[in-house]
């Protein structure tokens, strides 16, 4: 599947602007960690996980992560890929557990990709340029902050990754700053 491809699957299936461009961060974050985690040459496909993650979330918020594998399967997408997309509803919808490196960072910036914009927003820049570690910790902690987004989740991926908390955050942040406004 081609990333153009799969532009036309998703806007097929989205069309609420925040929705597609939440879909392009985590496309972007999947493929700035592909690179830097080892997976260079895998990281169109890393990318294409990213902005296919949501597929089903606009149409099927009650089956996300559950209708887009129907989906993705009528349109003969790979199974690699809808295992992958999948796997980030773990624990919430299904029970497909992420086990390649690629599943577990895709179920853990997800979440917090939607936390860093929140802050982000808040901020007088409104920019992620001059975004630090401690604000996002700060608005990490306070549950009322953000609220949709899990901080269980984050942390539990971290935990898969092997990685603080801290970690998780600050390597996310420093792949925002990379991202052409």
């Amino acid at each position: 599947m081609t990333r153009d491809e799969a532009w036309e699957l998703l806007t097929e299936y989205n069309q609420d602007p925040f929705h597609l461009e939440h879909a392009q961060i985590v496309e972007q974050l999947m493929r700035y960690f592909a690179q830097k985690l080892g997976y260079g040459e895998e990281q169109d496909f890393w990318g294409i996980v990213g902005l296919l993650h949501d597929l089903d979330f606009e149409q099927y918020p009650e089956q996300h992560c559950i209708k887009s594998q129907e989906i993705m399967r009528e349109r003969g997408v790979d199974e690699r890929i809808i295992r992958a997309t999948a796997s980030h509803g773990y624990g919430i919808t299904v029970d497909i557990k992420p086990e390649h490196e690629m599943e577990k960072v895709l179920y853990a910036v997800d979440e917090l990709s939607g936390l860093i914009g929140a802050v982000v927003l808040m901020r007088p820049s409104k920019s992620v340029q001059d975004l630090e570690l401690k604000s996002v910790k700060k608005k990490f902690k306070s549950k009322n902050f953000a609220a949709g987004c899990s901080r269980d989740v984050i942390q539990n991926g971290a935990d898969m990754l092997g990685w603080t908390l801290d970690d998780l955050i600050s390597q996310t942040i420093e792949a925002m700053k990379t991202f052409q406004d």
